[in-house]
């Protein structure tokens, strides 16, 4: 028998990047985009394929990546500020690991957040999904 993981089953890494994903997100309602997607769902709507996808992301980049991770967080990054650099950085917002005055640490792991971008949409069913 297989369990659904929820938010409860991410570790602190993995619930910022949720977190991050979702106020960085919008529910595409409007024309303009829409509402950001925290200011009306929570984690508990995120389908379950999201939350195993977004556990699956953190866990692979993490693994890649300790020794990187570990420097940052050495250079006064913390683990969180990381997964929120994270999302950020592997969608190509504004600011993420380049800009955190980390040098060729920062370089490196904006070369490592190279992965495909990933969005949160709203599904006809009102959960959140990754696109």
């Amino acid at each position: 028998m297989t369990t659904e993981k929820t938010w409860k089953d991410m570790d602190a890494f993995t619930q910022q990047y949720v977190e991050t994903a979702m106020w960085s997100s919008t529910d595409n309602s409007r024309d303009d985009g829409g509402d950001p997607i925290d200011q009306n769902y929570g984690p508990e709507d995120l389908a379950p394929e999201t939350v195993e996808t977004m556990i699956k992301h953190c866990d692979e980049f993490r693994a890649n990546n300790a020794e990187l991770l570990e420097k940052a967080e050495e250079l006064g990054r913390t683990e969180t500020d990381c997964a929120h650099d994270f999302w950020l950085t592997r969608n190509g917002h504004g600011v993420g690991f380049w800009d955190r005055d980390l040098g060729e640490v920062g370089d490196k792991l904006t070369k490592a957040c190279e992965y495909t971008e990933v969005y949160l949409d709203v599904g006809d069913d009102g959960k959140l999904y990754i696109s």
